[in-house]
């Protein structure tokens, strides 16, 4: 069991992402998704504009970094932007006709700049296309066609307080890795002023059980609602067992506001966070030593949810082969190895992947995880509906998981069969 913080590599939040928290856009400006610009659009020859929405001065660094880098290479200028309300500029860009050539785009408004057209579709022109983890090439293509360049991504995975560990006769041949043993494990870490395990009451946290039970939110096409499945059903009621055998609880229910400030002030030994969690970590809490480890599996196997963005290229930029040149660059091994060294994000190409194991040896069980990660759901106009699911989660200790799901069914294939009339 280890017994030392990770110290010295900061892992931070590159964007917040996730399902909730983002509103769906209303319809934007955009030259039509199919169309691909005009001649002198596709040919570039000006200067580029860059939006991004960072997490604070490491990444607006590197960034600018890389991008000067590129520019003093290909003798194009280029100039980076924080944002600093990204959603509400990058709509307003779109609106005016004059977005920024090139911007994050989180998993969650995708689709809605795809569909109204305000996106140049140019993943088929990456070389590198083929080395995207597949699960993040699938969370940014529209009508079955990468659109974007995936950035980076996080996963879930479960944090252990190795001293509250320790302290309860715990080893390392206990760490949790199934249901039941989660749920033994979090008994025995509960004590008169902690709880076993926290975590935020919310789809981007909860979802990670639906998961390891064999459950989505929808069909793997995006186009059937599947929210009360019995799989669904079934994560949905151990998530409630976990609350009432007292040995889980949301954060908020500890005077928290997530389960990083629930880990970090002892709150609770455990908790479910991604690979962000580490920089708060360091700042906030230093001396809380932790290890990470793999979600448990559940009857299906193991699961856990991702987060990504992707780095859009505007429909009406006027630069676009330049734009996505920049892209190219950006998104490179070495360029995205820098990246995970200067601000912690994972690499969102395979061929990165041995690469940060080796700046993060520790935090190995993040990146290992991709191999069973499950976006989460981005279908336009889904945010709304995820919004009311995570308000009804906050009553799951006392509520019907079945009743739950079925309204988040209803809510759900009402938006796709929208979508798809």
């Amino acid at each position: 069991m280890r017994t030392t913080p990770t110290r010295g590599r900061r892992l931070v939040a590159p964007v917040a992402v996730g399902a909730a928290g983002v509103l769906a856009l209303t319809a934007c400006g955009g030259s039509g998704f199919e169309d691909g610009g005009d001649d002198a659009a596709a040919t570039g020859g000006g200067s580029l504009s860059i939006l991004i929405g960072s997490s604070g001065d490491a990444e607006t660094d590197a960034v600018e970094a890389a991008v000067a880098a590129w520019s003093e290479e290909s003798g194009v200028d280029a100039t980076v932007q924080v944002a600093s309300d990204l959603t509400q500029e990058l709509s307003q860009g779109f609106a005016s006709g004059d977005p920024a050539d090139v911007f994050y785009v989180s998993a969650d408004s995708f689709q809605t700049y795809a569909a109204n057209g305000s996106l140049h579709p140019y993943g088929a022109d990456l070389d590198n296309a083929d080395d995207f983890y597949p699960s993040l090439v699938e969370q940014f293509s529209h009508d079955g066609e990468l659109v974007c360049a995936p950035k980076d991504f996080s996963t879930l995975a479960l944090l252990i307080n190795t001293t509250a560990w320790e302290a309860a006769g715990l080893t390392d041949d206990d760490v949790p890795t199934t249901w039941e043993e989660l749920a033994d494990v979090a008994g025995r870490l509960t004590t008169d002023g902690q709880t076993g395990l926290a975590f935020s009451g919310e789809y981007a946290r909860v979802g990670a059980f639906l998961a390891q039970a064999g459950g989505s939110l929808t069909n793997a096409d995006g186009t059937e609602a599947t929210a009360d499945s019995p799989e669904n059903v079934e994560g949905l009621t151990y998530v409630q067992e976990l609350l009432t055998s007292g040995s889980a609880a949301y954060a908020t229910d500890l005077g928290t506001g997530w389960g990083g400030e629930a880990f970090g002030t002892g709150a609770a030994a455990m908790t479910i966070e991604g690979n962000w969690i580490t920089g708060a970590m360091e700042n906030d809490y230093p001396d809380v030593e932790y290890q990470v480890a793999q979600l448990p599996a559940g009857p299906a196997g193991q699961g856990t949810l991702q987060f990504t963005n992707c780095w859009g290229v505007a429909a009406d930029s006027a630069n676009q082969a330049d734009a996505v040149d920049l892209v190219q660059h950006l998104t490179s091994t070495d360029q995205q190895l820098a990246f995970a060294e200067a601000f912690g994000v994972m690499p969102s190409v395979q061929s990165a992947a041995d690469g940060w194991r080796e700046l993060f040896p520790e935090m190995t069980a993040f990146i290992d995880s991709a191999d069973f990660a499950q976006n989460v759901v981005n279908a336009q106009g889904a945010a709304d509906v995820i919004t009311d699911f995570n308000a009804q989660l906050e009553g799951l200790k006392t509520g019907d998981p079945a009743a739950i799901l079925g309204s988040v069914q209803t809510n759900l294939q009402a938006v796709l069969d929208e979508n798809a009339s």
